[in-house]
């Protein structure tokens, strides 16, 4: 392996050795702390144009499997790992992640210190960042670091989102039928719903609502997605259409955050963001806390106690996180009737925790009209 090096756009520097492409890349520097669930975390399309920095040490023990992905292709910008395996070991690997890094083009770097990059990241603050195996000068580097784009103010779901509509069938009998926006779909969505009897009709983000009417759907769902929430009004249109419809409705993470604006809060970047699958949260309608996987570096800007009038209903927040406050969902009623919901993490989680699976048993209550 040759050598490579990491430059964050306040001139921290980091040397390591070449993992995975050689060449160079930028984007936003991001630390993930799951243990487990790396192959899940590179094809998530919420990581488009970020460099994840693995927290965890050891990474690539268990290689890659065909059954895993979250997606067709690797998502991340860059990546970032401390000691990657030297060989992997499972029954279900069919290649080493070094090898699959090499073959989709993702340039990478291991052998440094990634819990000083991360600490720094904690007190600096998400920041752009690039690595290279070509570049010897940190200085140039850094330049083209800083000349890089920003990730506020991205609208980026129209890059990551499927180009025509598809269905997910449901598995054993039907029940209902849902339109699925795709800001960023992860396989483990529809396929949570369709466990559940729903047929999934996965539209890309450019959809207009009377494609969704057309469906004759019984609710809408909105997916995890990257880039600024403020950066989108088109979806928020939609959303905002199809609530004045009564269209039953569900959202994830980008899902969580676009519903917000829809009913007319703002959101914000946050610090660092949430990234890892080890988050606290308080589902205030139960009252039960559940261990949850994030991944989002902006949040909703709604005051967490008493409701909110919008033109569709009262609005509230319905779940926060027990680490620092921020909004982890929202709910919105009229007289009473839940009409709408989202969570700004992953119930899916398919590397885990599934504390939160429940919620797909929620949406399909909503449909019914007994939630």
């Amino acid at each position: 392996m040759g050598a490579a090096i990491l430059v964050l756009e306040d001139g921290r520097t980091f040397t390591g050795e070449t993992y995975g492409a050689e060449g160079e890349t930028f984007g936003e520097a991001v630390f993930n702390t799951g243990m487990t669930g790396y192959q899940e975390t590179l094809t998530d399309p919420s990581y488009h144009r970020q460099v994840v920095v693995m927290t965890a040490p050891h990474i690539g023990n268990t290689g890659v499997n065909d059954e895993d992905l979250e997606s067709s292709r690797i998502w991340v910008a860059g990546y970032v790992v401390r000691d990657p395996a030297r060989r992997a070991s499972n029954w279900r690997s069919r290649r080493s992640l070094d090898d699959e890094l090499r073959a989709q083009g993702v340039v990478g770097i291991s052998g440094i210190d990634t819990r000083a990059l991360t600490r720094h990241l904690r007190e600096r603050g998400a920041m752009r960042v690039g690595i290279s195996s070509t570049e010897t000068d940190p200085g140039a580097l850094l330049e083209r670091v800083r000349s890089s784009a920003e990730m506020s103010g991205a609208e980026l779901s129209s890059e990551v989102s499927t180009g025509e509509t598809y269905v997910v069938p449901a598995i054993g009998e039907k029940r209902f039928t849902v339109a699925a926006l795709d800001l960023g779909i992860k396989t483990m969505t529809p396929h949570q719903m369709a466990q559940r009897g729903i047929e999934v009709h996965v539209l890309p983000a450019t959809a207009t609502l009377d494609e969704v009417k057309a469906i004759r759907p019984d609710g809408l769902f909105y997916s995890n997605g990257p880039g600024d929430p403020a950066a989108t009004t088109h979806q928020i249109e939609l959303l905002q259409g199809a609530l004045a419809e009564e269209i039953p409705y569900f959202g994830i993470c980008f899902g969580n955050q676009l519903f917000g604006r829809a009913l007319g809060f703002g959101t914000y970047k946050l610090k660092y963001g949430h990234r890892g699958i080890n988050q606290p949260v308080m589902d205030r309608t139960t009252g039960k806390t559940e261990v949850t996987a994030h991944n989002h570096g902006f949040a909703v800007d709604a005051p967490l106690d008493g409701t909110t009038a919008t033109p569709y209903g009262e609005a509230s927040v319905s779940h926060v996180c027990l680490n620092d406050d921020v909004v982890e969902g929202l709910e919105l009623r009229e007289s009473g009737r839940l009409k709408g919901f989202s969570v700004q993490y992953h119930p899916e989680a398919a590397a885990g925790p599934h504390d939160a699976a429940y919620l797909f048993d929620r949406f399909t209550q909503l449909m019914e009209g007994k939630a």
